[in-house]
């Protein structure tokens, strides 16, 4: 295994400290490596240290060095700060030398030409040293998957809607408001909305096309939007349609965050992530700083990508032409918006409340985390959230039990194709157990 850090930055693996974004971390990473960071704390860093790592730069026109890394969290888990230290035994290695050797080590076309840092499943000393562009003796044990760090159990187990109840209510919260997420596999689902999520080999499935998503579903069901004022509101109704959107669902109710647990990966140990907020952090659907995230999902991912965080003042930020066109989509929902964009709200985690348009959002007690570019939520909570878990077990007496309480399909998705299926499974022939 192997750390592959690609930077747009001069002269970045040249100085003594660079910073990634987290979200920029565990791109183009195979699930069950990115599995193994779901967390990220001293044995996970510690892990990091030991790979060997090339260092790369956007393009095809600087070469790349071999070495190794420091790395430490900062600003509250958001960037992962590294200190490179490049092997001098081992001179630059420019781009035609290693074109060849991609496949061999899981570099795709595309990576080359984004920042970002991912984890390789494969030797890069032995790769290099076999078409001679290290010299000899430099090659020593190897990492593998295997030798990875778990993921810290957790500390709170349930195998029964009573038991559930009981760790819910042991939580002390201090007034809090609380609300409750289902992952029905605790090793694979991370706290990410569906538009940035990965498939099993890293490659992003949906970012990059967002705003065209966006704009066919208006397209080819216009009449079901004609009541909706804000991006936000359509966002719901889109995410209510499952089409992948920047919203990851959350409920106030935590038998429903217990259903969704247990609904599916049946053998599998779930969880239910329990998450608390101060009141002033949560938004409403007429939010100004939800209205603006929100309407990142109209911006192009050129516009998205072309975004500079990092220029200078609020009003240099503002300069910027995706800022005045992303300005353009705000002031049609909200005309007396004052252009004044601020760069950490538009790379913020908001729990925002939305309209409740339809019977499953009010069944579900459903509201909504709205992220924004590129924003994480650390799997370990951040100072706004507070984050518990609660492992389940036996999901098919959970489920059972959740059906005496009238929490179903029937229920929880109140269509009569959801009744309909529910009855048909309520009054299928089974043999006795």
């Amino acid at each position: 295994m192997y750390n592959f850090l690609v930077t747009s930055q001069d002269g970045a693996w040249d100085r003594s400290g660079y910073e990634y974004d987290k979200s920029r971390f565990l791109e183009y990473t195979s699930d069950d490596i990115a599995a193994s960071f779901k967390e990220l704390k001293e044995p996970q860093l510690l892990a990091l240290m030991e790979l060997p790592c090339l260092f790369a730069y956007e393009g095809t026109s600087r070469p790349m060095r071999v070495g190794r890394l420091e790395v430490r969290l900062r600003n509250n888990g958001k960037t992962l700060f590294i200190r490179p230290t490049l092997d001098e035994r081992i001179d630059p290695i420019e781009f035609e030398q290693i074109k060849p050797l991609q496949a061999a080590l899981d570099i795709r076309d595309w990576e080359i030409n984004r920042t970002h840092w991912a984890v390789k499943d494969e030797d890069l000393l032995d790769v290099l040293h076999q078409f001679q562009l290290i010299p000899e003796g430099l090659i020593g044990s190897k990492v593998t998957k295997e030798d990875l760090p778990e993921t810290s159990p957790p500390q709170i187990h349930a195998d029964s809607v009573g038991a559930f109840i009981e760790q819910v209510f042991r939580l002390d919260h201090g007034g809090r408001e609380v609300f409750y997420r289902g992952h029905s596999n605790s090793k694979k689902y991370r706290l990410e909305p569906s538009i940035f999520r990965k498939d099993p080999h890293g490659n992003f499935v949906y970012r990059d096309t967002e705003d065209r998503m966006y704009r066919e579903l208006l397209v080819s069901n216009s009449f079901d939007f004609n009541g909706d004022i804000y991006t936000l509101d359509r966002l719901v109704r889109m995410q209510h349609y499952s089409l992948p959107t920047r919203l990851l669902d959350i409920t106030s109710n935590p038998l429903i965050g217990l259903y969704f647990c247990c609904k599916s990966n049946i053998d599998e140990e779930g969880e239910v992530i329990v998450l608390s907020m101060d009141a002033d952090h949560i938004k409403y659907f007429d939010s100004d700083t939800a209205s603006c995230i929100a309407n990142l999902s109209r911006l192009s991912k050129n516009l998205r990508d072309s975004i500079l965080f990092d220029a200078g003042g609020v009003e240099d930020f503002n300069s910027q032409r995706p800022l005045r066109q992303l300005l353009h989509f705000i002031k049609e929902e909200k005309p007396f918006f004052e252009p004044r964009l601020e760069p950490e709200h538009l790379r913020s985690v908001l729990c925002v409340k939305g309209k409740h348009t339809n019977s499953r959002i009010s069944f579900q007690s459903g509201a909504f985390l709205l992220f924004g570019d590129e924003a994480v939520l650390d799997e370990e909570g951040t100072p706004d959230i507070t984050l518990h878990r609660i492992a389940i077990t036996n999901k098919r007496t959970v489920l059972k039990e959740l059906d005496r309480l009238n929490i179903n399909e029937s229920t929880v998705f109140p269509y009569i194709e959801s009744s309909a299926k529910y009855i048909a499974q309520k009054f299928a022939f089974r043999t006795r157990e």
